[in-house]
């Protein structure tokens, strides 16, 4: 939640819940809602963006908010308010200051190609459509079809010259340093290692669902490979546009 505008997002949420009128029972958990008012419906649009960076799994818990007249929305509401009232009280008391990392923060083909999967809790097929985007925008930006996964990033962070129909990806300016030779060769290992180790595995084993940190994991992984595609320098062929 780093990149958040902390303000902003209270605000908006404060509104959304004024909006939504409720009566609490002797009971603090028991309530009912007696009145929704007609603006709660465009502002579901935006605080439904805001719970998704504060809690992006809370469609799992809340899968239809706004059944029994908007209570689960109004629960997480809640919930998300005080997240952000009270985040860096809790880290401090808590004793915990260490760098986080949220999947909207990763590089954006990741998360484009992960992104309605990944919110609705289907964590292995998020991944494996991350996957296929990052193999597209490669085969986007050297202008390749005729090959792709570990062939594509094997050929596009080739050591080789260009060759007609054959471009490159050139991780800095081309000299015979061996810092050259190492990022160059790097890509093509990391790459080869991510569909040897994520990709594949995720297709033969589609059955096993995985854990929310570990796909978490592997779509940094593959932040790291689209980061260093998209930052790369195309080299084409002498005479080729």
């Amino acid at each position: 939640m780093s990149d958040i505008d902390r303000e902003w997002a209270i605000s908006e949420l404060s509104s959304f819940i004024a909006a939504i009128k409720i009566i609490r029972y002797s009971s603090p958990d028991t309530f009912t809602v007696i009145n929704v008012g007609a603006e709660i419906f465009s502002q579901a649009y935006v605080v439904d963006q805001i719970l998704d960076v504060v809690f992006p799994n809370w469609k799992q818990d809340f899968p239809n908010p706004r059944a029994d007249k908007w209570i689960g929305y109004y629960k997480v509401a809640l919930r998300a308010k005080t997240a952000l009232e009270r985040q860096a009280e809790i880290k401090e008391k808590l004793g915990d200051n260490s760098p986080h990392i949220t999947v909207s923060q990763l590089h954006p083909w990741i998360w484009e190609g992960a992104r309605s999967l990944w919110n609705s809790g289907h964590f292995r097929e998020a991944v494996s459509a991350a996957v296929r985007k990052i193999n597209a925008e490669t085969q986007n930006k050297i202008g390749r079809r005729d090959i792709s996964e570990t062939d594509l990033f094997k050929q596009a962070f080739s050591l080789d010259p260009a060759q007609e129909g054959k471009a490159r990806l050139r991780r800095m300016t081309p000299d015979r340093s061996k810092t050259y030779q190492s990022m160059q060769r790097g890509a093509w290992l990391f790459a080869e290692g991510i569909f040897a180790g994520i990709r594949n595995p995720l297709s033969h084993e589609a059955e096993n669902e995985l854990s929310e940190h570990e796909a978490l994991e592997y779509l940094a992984a593959l932040s790291v490979l689209a980061r260093w595609v998209d930052q790369s320098i195309v080299e084409k062929a002498r005479g080729e546009s």
